[in-house]
This record gives C-alpha cells, structure tokens and sequence, in this order.
C-alpha cells in the first residue's frame, strides 16, 4: 500500500467512526465540562496521551484542568469532573481512580468504546467511540490495537474544544494569553 493510499484509508476510517458518535453524548459531556470547578483528565498509554493534550487546550481556554499524577495536580473534590479516556473501559487502576472520585462526590465522565464497561457503567457521562480494543482480532480496523479509538479520541476532544470556543466566544489568538511562554 503506497503511503497517500495508507492516509487515506485512515481518513476514510476515521470519517466513519467520528460520525458513528452521537451528538448528544458530545453535547451532554460539553455541558458537564462547563459546569465542573475543576477538570481532571486520566487515561493509560496513547489514550493517556491525547487526554493530556485535552488538559491543555482547556487550560489555554482559562479553564482549571489537571492531569491526574502530575506533581501540580490538586485533589479532586465535590463540583469537580474527572474525565476518562479508555478504549476497553476495564483498566484497573482508571476504574480505582474513578471510585475514588465518585466516593468524593467529584463527576465521572468517560471516553470508551465499551460503554457497558466497568468504566461506562460508573460514569455518569460517556461517549462511545465505534472503534476497535487493541486486542480485538476483528478486521474492523486496518490499524494496529488501539490506534483508531486514540486517533478519534484526539479529534473528539478537539471537537469539544471547538464547541467550548464557540460558547464563550473564544477567538484562537485569545488562547494565548495561557500559553506557555518560557519555551
């Protein structure tokens, strides 16, 4: 396969699987962003990583966002959203985290493939991605493991961040006064 047949195989894949979510869920998940005192974002390996990515567009938008385990990260308390990404909904220790949370009275909102999930089921806002876990061996993915739910997970909560923009009339170029600036 020629490298622009491999991109647009993965365009193709992700067109059909971000139009699979539902609008609701999005809208529904938007909302609880805005109502939370304090965003805190957790997921493990490449989900992991486009959740911290997440934090960050947040933060450049003024809201208080935190990656669970960083050094600067607060505790969570009541008012707050904890947000999950995980493809399976079953890793262990984000199912901890997020009873924790629950038992603080903190918001626990998911990301997952698997909304029947222990994740899904103990969050009170998911978003189901139709995408593949890394370790189906179903051919619905042209893609390695979890690639595709990692990839349309960054462009969902991108999406998010659009619509947040869109709601407090937030010009890109205004994100900046929160950029980091000792680079």
């Amino acid at each position: 396969m020629s490298t622009l047949s491999a991109a647009s195989s993965i365009l193709q894949e992700l067109e059909r699987t971000l139009e699979a979510v539902k609008p609701g869920e999005i809208d529904a998940l938007t909302h609880r962003i805005t109502e939370a005192d304090k965003i805190f974002v957790a997921g493990a390996g490449r989900s992991g990583l486009m959740m911290r990515a997440f934090a960050m567009r947040l933060m450049h938008m003024g809201f208080r966002a935190y990656v669970v385990g960083e050094t600067v990260t607060p505790g969570i308390a009541e008012g707050d959203l904890l947000l999950i990404g995980s493809g399976s909904g079953e890793t262990k220790t984000l199912a901890t985290m997020a009873a924790k949370a629950q038992s603080i009275g903190a918001v626990v909102g998911v990301v997952t493939i698997v909304p029947e999930s222990t994740l899904g089921a103990a969050a009170s806002s998911r978003v189901t991605i139709p995408a593949v876990t890394k370790d189906s061996t179903s051919g619905a993915s042209s893609q390695p493991m979890g690639t595709l739910f990692e990839q349309s997970l960054l462009l969902l909560l991108d999406t998010i961040v659009l619509n947040l923009m869109q709601q407090q009339e937030l010009q890109g170029t205004a994100m900046y006064t929160n950029h980091a600036n000792l680079e």
